[in-house]
């Protein structure tokens, strides 16, 4: 793993920072992809908290990569304005913390609609979020995620955002093309020279989130690709089922599956086993 940084969603392991931090420490991450936290969204903290934070990662020695931002996540017709001041406050936030990146959203499309119809206002209104994060903070880099529902569902429409408003750089997260109905390897291929950073989340075909390398979306020819690229950063994301009474159901020191979905008995379990599975892929 000679260079290789791996960041993850720590709000999984548990809402406080505190919490976070024995997770990423006892798992060797290098810091957080900032989501969750017991001040709120990181989209909503003030300044103070943001200092406070980073405070509390600076001692445990820790970084933050990326701030996971629901940035983009409304309705494609839904008022922009509280949108762009959203993505100012966050973006004070990421210069506060070190970030260098945002991960943001190319907004909900209304059910039963073609994406298509959408297209110039949602290339707009992405055009104007980089437009605002280059005024404001030249050296934060605004990445958009593949998400189900959204414009940027599939790996063609991420590849038209990724062409039409070069500002924005790619996240490639396999589970969520999965979801979608995408061949992960397909948009691999079409989108890999675009990709900033991975998101490290793996599925089976039925949607149902599972650790890396144990579903179908080709993580290991992917995160291996993206290594020999040059690629060095990535984030885990367990999503991992949680059943709080499996623990009544084992022997001690047993990890149960529950038909083919790997299932724990709480969040610690969920996110250490989230990153065992990475590390192990990679090794």
């Amino acid at each position: 793993m000679k260079n290789i940084r791996l960041y993850a969603f720590s709000d999984e392991a548990g809402a406080s920072m505190q919490k976070q931090l024995s997770a990423m420490k006892r798992n060797g991450i290098s810091g957080p992809e900032l989501r969750g936290t017991e001040f709120g969204n990181v989209s909503d903290l003030t300044p103070e908290r943001a200092k406070e934070i980073k405070n509390m990662l600076d001692g445990e020695g820790l970084s933050v990569f990326s701030l996971g931002s629901p940035l983009g996540k409304i309705g494609i017709n839904d008022p922009f304005e509280p949108e762009i001041e959203k993505l100012k406050r966050t973006l004070d936030t990421a210069e506060i913390l070190g970030a260098q990146n945002i991960r943001i959203f190319s907004f909900y499309i209304p059910k039963n609609s073609p994406p298509e119809e959408f297209r110039a206002k949602v290339l707009d209104r992405l055009g104007e979020m980089a437009r605002t994060a280059d005024t404001l903070h030249s050296g934060i880099r605004l990445c958009h995620e593949n998400e189900k529902g959204i414009y940027g569902e599939n790996d063609a429409r991420c590849l038209d955002i990724l062409e039409n408003a070069p500002e924005i750089y790619g996240i490639f997260d396999p589970a969520n093309f999965v979801q979608s109905g995408v061949d992960t390897l397909k948009a691999w291929e079409l989108l890999k020279g675009r990709i900033r950073y991975l998101h490290i989340k793996d599925a089976l075909s039925d949607g149902r989130v599972v650790p890396a390398g144990k579903g179908v979306g080709h993580l290991p020819e992917i995160v291996n690709e993206f290594i020999g690229l040059g690629g060095r950063a990535m984030t885990v994301e367990p999503h991992l089922t949680v059943f709080s009474g499996l623990s009544g159901l084992e022997r001690e020191g047993e990890r149960s599956q529950v038909g083919e979905v790997y299932t724990y008995p709480d969040s610690d379990a969920a996110f250490d086993a989230a990153c065992a599975a990475i590390k192990e892929l990679i090794k």
